[in-house]
């Protein structure tokens, strides 16, 4: 019998390691598995992210663009819903996830918070990746859109005092006069408009700063002579005398020589108020004002806001009054011919959106304006003293305010 040879016994271990080492890596294989599957799964979800994320940042610019170009926040809110409603899945809350917001150049900032399901990540407990997409979109409207209109043909129709600080892209001054001088514009002042016409050759400038100014320019006519709707004025007074509390809630009426003390926060509701005789409202106080229209029966009636004070101001955007924050009687001769003096004092700032319709009254401006107001104003003669004034063409005043383009700011 031969002899084995010393080396077979080594060589029949060896195949039994090799068995056992493939057994390892079969359970290793089988314990990274499910990592693998998130990983790769997981890898599918953020590629459907970023595909929804595109998605919606398409969606929300389109959305922004169109509602830029609407004048007041309920159409803006309605006509981005309105876009997004077509395209967004019906189960998001589009009303809690959308959100507006209104800059001080006049550009619109919406966002909208969305996520999407991740069925791999989901293993790992991640069950949604959110999704945040954010646009903001400015509207340009036609350049030399009248603002103001000073339709006084008389001395200085406009006077611009020192500090007087008067800016608009898009808005143009329209002065009648014809008077020598037709306007007087004094030291340390500037008013840079998309247009300032006056319709005399002769003027006083004492220094300051006046951009596009056009003399013997023809003036742009009153665009609302005879057509705003005058109210009948009832005889009993909804408000009368002092009103004293911190938190004060007007209902449309009429109020009546109507003082109020302290430093309240005043709320006009909805709808029309009609100011006969003088409110007073006094230093430090807030007036909010929103859907409002205000109606001026006599000369002699104003809503006199002393220094101080913050004001905002919007105009109805549907109904009888549609687009008029002020105006006042001028159906009757014998007011027409005694104008009187109309004093704008928000100090704290001041928004005005709509038409303010005051031919009538020799206006003197001394507000401050923190974000731009959106006004078609029509007055005798105008003061313009030491204010910050930033406007724009209001876009429910018959056209001066059109939009001509829109694009995307970010």
């Amino acid at each position: 019998m031969s002899a084995k040879s010393p080396r077979s016994g080594t060589s029949s271990v060896i195949p039994a390691l090799l068995r056992d080492r493939s057994g390892n890596f079969g359970v290793l294989t089988a314990l990274l598995l499910p990592l693998l599957i998130v990983a790769a799964g997981g890898s599918v979800d953020l590629g459907r992210a970023y595909l929804e994320k595109t998605r919606l940042q398409g969606l929300l610019d389109s959305a922004t663009l169109a509602a830029v170009t609407k004048s007041d926040d309920a159409s803006q809110l309605a006509e981005a819903k309105a876009m997004l409603a077509k395209q967004v899945d019906p189960k998001i809350d589009i009303d809690e996830l959308l959100g507006l917001s209104r800059n001080p150049d006049g550009s619109l900032t919406a966002t909208l918070d969305s996520s999407v399901k991740t069925p791999f990540l989901a293993l790992l407990g991640i069950e949604t990746l959110p999704i945040d997409v954010a646009s903001t979109a400015i509207a340009s409207q036609a350049s030399n859109g009248a603002c103001v209109y000073v339709l006084g043909n008389e001395n200085q129709a406009v006077l611009i005092n020192s500090g007087a600080n008067v800016y608009s892209e898009r808005c143009s001054i329209q002065v009648h006069s014809t008077a020598n001088p037709a306007y007087i514009m004094n030291s340390g002042s500037k008013v840079d408009t998309a247009k300032f016409c006056v319709k005399g050759t002769q003027y006083i400038k004492n220094g300051g700063t006046l951009t596009n100014v056009e003399h013997g320019c023809a003036a742009q006519a009153d665009p609302y002579a005879g057509k705003l709707p005058e109210p009948v004025v009832p005889t009993t007074c909804t408000t009368s005398g002092a009103k004293d509390g911190q938190t004060i809630s007007l209902n449309p009426g009429v109020h009546c020589d109507t003082t109020f003390n302290g430093s309240p926060t005043i709320t006009f509701q909805p709808g029309l108020h009609i100011i006969k005789g003088r409110m007073i409202v006094n230093s430090n106080a807030t007036i909010n004002a929103e859907g409002v229209t205000f109606y001026f029966p006599d000369v002699n009636s104003e809503l006199r806001v002393n220094g101080g004070v913050k004001f905002t101001g919007k105009a109805p955007t549907s109904g009888t009054y549609k687009g008029i924050l002020m105006f006042e009687k001028t159906s009757n001769a014998a007011n027409n011919a005694s104008k009187q003096q109309y004093i704008f004092n928000g100090s704290k700032g001041e928004v005005l959106e709509g038409i303010i319709y005051l031919p009538n009254r020799n206006v003197t401006y001394n507000s401050t304006t923190n974000q731009v107001s959106r006004i078609s104003l029509v007055v005798n003669t105008m003061i313009m003293n030491s204010a910050n004034w930033l406007m724009e063409p209001y876009s429910g005043s018959g056209g001066s305010g059109a939009v001509a383009n829109v694009r995307l700011v970010k």
